[in-house]
């Protein structure tokens, strides 16, 4: 998908356009190779710059062209990835190309809040030609958008808990595994993405403005916070998750320490009844009560047994 923004100087309203005029904004969402070929040589640019943007194992990173005509900025961006059985949290690489001072282009694989967060014009102070500030501002609520979501993995993981708490399934565990597997992912993406913006503080890669630095510096801050706060989470999920699996494996023994009581405790009329089911001469085997003997007799023992299991907490 290929759309071109433009912000008006005069009345300062950002509208989509159909011609790639000086100062516009094209963003690129999953993009044919059509659409690759045509932004290309509109704008004249190399091909490699955008396939960067949409390899999914790409870093974040800053790449500069040897003219310095063109700076790629690659950073992660956080995305819920859906499926028939359940959702992941993950990453994915957001790539902004500043051509010279002409074009300011955004390429993603898939459609994300951050882009559209500005493709709804719900961002301020926004402008397509004030290209320095645009990425500024798209670092910023991107690290917003990460604190987002991890509180809404703190809420799933806490909702998640609360059902282990009632019976230990494999759903809930999985759940679990799968939300801290979100946690190292959102982790790693977050430290990729303080290298970027402390980069760009230094102010060698793009011009800065007084008003500028102030915003990279919260958007810094901000990153800061998701970074300490994803990493509590996952030291709280790890700590929860090896909690569990210990209540797990104390509960497979209560169970076998259980049913091998209650072996034993139906061993003994079993036991008894046998001695007296073999063909031999045995005590009380001609007696009109034998029968009524033994069984009382298994019974008793039989509670012996289980008195005496119960006073050694095997019966629990």
């Amino acid at each position: 998908m290929l759309k071109i923004y433009n912000t008006d100087i005069s009345t300062g309203k950002t509208s989509e356009v159909n011609e790639f005029t000086k100062g516009a904004w094209i963003n690129l969402v999953s993009p044919s190779q059509e659409e690759i070929k045509k932004v290309c040589k509109a704008v004249n640019i190399q091909e490699d710059f955008i396939n960067y943007s949409l390899d999914l194992e790409e870093k974040a990173r800053i790449d500069i062209e040897e003219d310095d005509s063109t700076v790629l900025f690659i950073v992660d961006v956080p995305t819920i990835e859906k499926n028939k059985e359940s959702s992941m949290y993950t990453t994915i690489p957001l790539g902004m190309i500043v051509v010279r001072d002409d074009f300011f282009i955004t390429v993603c694989s898939i459609k994300n809040k951050v882009i559209e967060n500005f493709e709804k014009k719900q961002a301020k102070n926004f402008a397509t030609y004030k290209k320095s500030r645009f990425i500024l501002q798209l670092l910023y609520y991107n690290s917003s958008f990460f604190l987002n979501y991890l509180k809404q993995i703190n809420k799933e993981i806490e909702v998640t808990e609360s059902k282990l708490k009632d019976s230990l399934r494999n759903e809930e565990l999985l759940k679990m595994l799968s939300l801290e597997k979100s946690l190292v992912y959102f982790t790693t993406s977050l430290r990729s993405n303080e290298l970027v913006m402390e980069k760009t503080m230094r102010g060698k890669v793009i011009k800065l403005y007084e008003e500028d630095e102030d915003l990279l510096e919260d958007a810094i801050i901000e990153n800061k916070q998701a970074i300490e706060m994803g990493k509590i989470y996952s030291d709280i999920l790890s700590g929860t998750m090896d909690a569990y699996a210990s209540l797990i494996s104390n509960n497979l023994n209560v169970v076998m320490k259980f049913l091998a009581s209650i072996t034993l405790v139906i061993s003994v009329p079993t036991m008894i009844s046998s001695f007296w089911g073999m063909n031999v001469n045995l005590p009380l085997m001609n007696t009109r009560l034998g029968f009524v003997v033994i069984i009382t007799i298994s019974v008793i023992l039989t509670l012996l047994v289980t008195w005496w299991l119960k006073k050694k907490d095997m019966l629990n």
